[in-house]
């Protein structure tokens, strides 16, 4: 039981954070139709911000009303300039996602060479909340919990934010139907920009979180970015609750095969990704 509840309890804590990087990755890719392979330099650079900032004797916690907005107005910014550019120039939506596939690429290498040259490629780490306490009888970190209850309580609230609010209701009709949504008045450059700018949000929050827990490396986004991609493809492309569901999934199985053997892991992800596109392709909640 005490085994059981060691994988459960740890998978659902790493689960929070998996949740609030595919959400923003379902954002990007789901709405704004960009399979943002750059999705985890955005965590990465979100992670080593936290870290800069808790030197200069900032709290790890309050980086992130810090590395959020400032991430936010960074992922706004490259869709206006960058991928509305390609968009527009696409002659039909198939052209637009495979340029801005090859756009994302670039920006990939562009932000971790950048990462390297400020960061070098040795780990690094901090300790905040390293006190251990007793959940149901299972041992966890303090920063662990309190990462993963940020998390989940951010994915709430955007939830809540798409759901009840006239932006929500845009970003929703526009992941459903773009061109009936901009006939209707949307407007749908910005409301795509939006997308992609929460998505980077939520990376960059993430990486803060992250940071709390776990060492750093230049090299640790693209890891997250493959994560992402699962989680979105288990939960149903585009569904915000099925990346949400979809992250805690991922990380009891990821627990779970790392309790047995850890150098299996990321392999495991890979085999459940193959096994979702044979078997049901379009996700838990995907439609």
């Amino acid at each position: 039981m005490e085994q059981f509840l060691n994988i459960f309890l740890g998978g659902l804590l790493i689960g929070g954070i998996y949740s609030l990087v595919s959400m923003g990755l379902s954002l990007q890719y789901g709405v704004a139709k960009v399979l943002n392979i750059a999705h985890g330099e955005f965590l990465m650079i979100g992670a080593f911000a936290t870290y800069w900032l808790q030197e200069s004797g900032v709290d790890p916690l309050l980086t992130v009303v810090i590395v959020g907005p400032v991430m936010f107005l960074v992922g706004f910014l490259l869709y206006r300039t960058v991928f509305t550019s390609i968009r527009l120039r696409s002659a039909h939506p198939g052209i637009y996602e495979s340029n801005s596939l090859l756009a994302a690429f670039g920006i990939y290498f562009i932000v971790q060479n950048i990462g390297i040259l400020i960061w070098g490629t040795t780990p690094h780490s901090y300790t905040y909340l390293n006190t251990s306490i007793s959940v149901a009888g299972a041992l966890f970190t303090q920063n662990r919990i309190v990462a993963a209850a940020f998390a989940v309580v951010i994915g709430i609230a955007f939830y809540l934010f798409l759901t009840n609010t006239r932006t929500g209701k845009a970003i929703r009709a526009a992941a459903q139907d773009p061109s009936t949504a901009g006939l209707m008045g949307v407007n749908i450059d910005f409301v795509l920009a939006l997308c992609f700018g929460f998505g980077a949000a939520m990376a960059g929050v993430a990486g803060s979180l992250i940071s709390i827990c776990y060492s750093l490396s230049t090299s640790m986004g693209l890891g997250y970015t493959v994560i992402a991609i699962v989680v979105v493809t288990l939960g149903g492309l585009g569904s915000i609750p099925g990346s949400f569901i979809g992250g805690f999934v991922l990380g009891i199985i990821g627990s779970a095969v790392s309790y047995w053997q850890p150098g299996l892991t990321v392999a495991s992800y890979y085999v459940i990704f193959i096994i979702l596109l044979l078997v049901r392709p379009k996700g838990i909640m995907g439609k």
